[in-house]
């Protein structure tokens, strides 16, 4: 839980409730002021649990004294039907909180159990499953979190956090070793990681001969992978390789069986599906 993280779980909350509650949640108004009562949130089909934090954000900026119980861990696998948490507290405080919470909880479940199952596709492998910058605009570090929760791993934040020397920074700094080079003399780049896109064999050549530490297969068929592989094992200097681009479920085994050490993929936060999760007051 880095400062970053706890300042966007505070930034996320803050304007998914103003978005929400705008001057006041007319409908919890009309029950009474004192009334307290419990509620259970529960899974309604197998996922990966993941939005702790913003769910605990959401209720204790609406009422201090709820108390949540948490039965389940971000990271933890829930059958259908398994309670997540219970809650205690104001009842209008719960209901105002009710979509915000479960909004977080079921988009953040959803990216990790996305990514669980691509983890568990490539498992024996020594491939390792990466995010990418496709993320919802305004939870890249919620869907972040998200994906480390599922057992993948995190590539770049941002822009401003490593080179990824694309397509067209190629075609711009004149070539493939100009942009190396570029990358390899600036200052703001020492420390970080530099990254080159390759969309054929002869531009992995290339990339290797400029001393490249880390490259990106674009597009790359599964034979072009193993050459790919094979090509940098024999160099002197081996790279990194990162597969990516047509990348599905379906054929990720396979691309991770040639030997890459990373895929990265943006199915795990741009695609997913919201987990089926739903809030149920409890009135004694």
């Amino acid at each position: 839980m880095t400062p970053d993280l706890r300042t966007a779980i505070a930034d996320n909350v803050t304007s998914a409730l103003d978005e929400d509650l705008g001057n006041g949640d007319l409908t919890a108004a009309l029950i009474d002021a004192d009334t307290v009562v419990g509620a259970t949130i529960v899974a309604r089909e197998p996922l990966v649990v993941a939005g702790r934090p913003w769910v605990d954000e959401v209720f204790q900026r609406l009422d201090a004294e709820i108390l949540v119980d948490w039965y389940l861990s971000d990271g933890q696998s829930a059958d259908t039907d398994d309670v997540i948490c219970r809650l205690v507290g104001n009842a209008r405080a719960l209901l105002s909180g009710e979509r915000t919470a479960l909004n977080f909880l079921q988009t953040l479940s959803a990216t990790a159990t996305a990514t669980a199952s691509w983890v568990d596709a490539v498992r024996g492998t020594s491939a390792k499953i990466l995010d990418t910058r496709k993320t919802l605009p305004g939870l890249r570090l919620a869907q972040k979190y998200a994906v480390r929760m599922g057992g993948g791993q995190n590539h770049r934040t941002g822009l401003f956090d490593a080179i990824l020397i694309k397509e067209n920074h190629i075609r711009a700094a004149g070539g493939i070793a100009a942009a190396l080079a570029a990358a390899k003399s600036n200052d703001k780049a020492a420390g970080v990681l530099v990254e080159v896109e390759v969309e054929s064999l002869s531009e992995l050549n290339e990339a290797l001969d400029a001393g490249a530490t880390r490259v990106l297969l674009d597009n790359f068929g599964t034979d072009e992978l193993r050459n790919a592989v094979d090509m940098n094992a024999a160099c002197d200097s081996p790279a990194e390789l990162e597969a990516s681009g047509n990348i599905t479920l379906k054929n990720v085994r396979e691309i991770a069986e040639t030997g890459v050490d990373y895929i990265s993929t943006g199915a795990l936060t741009k695609n997913v599906r919201a987990a089926d999760l739903s809030m149920l007051l409890r009135i004694d």
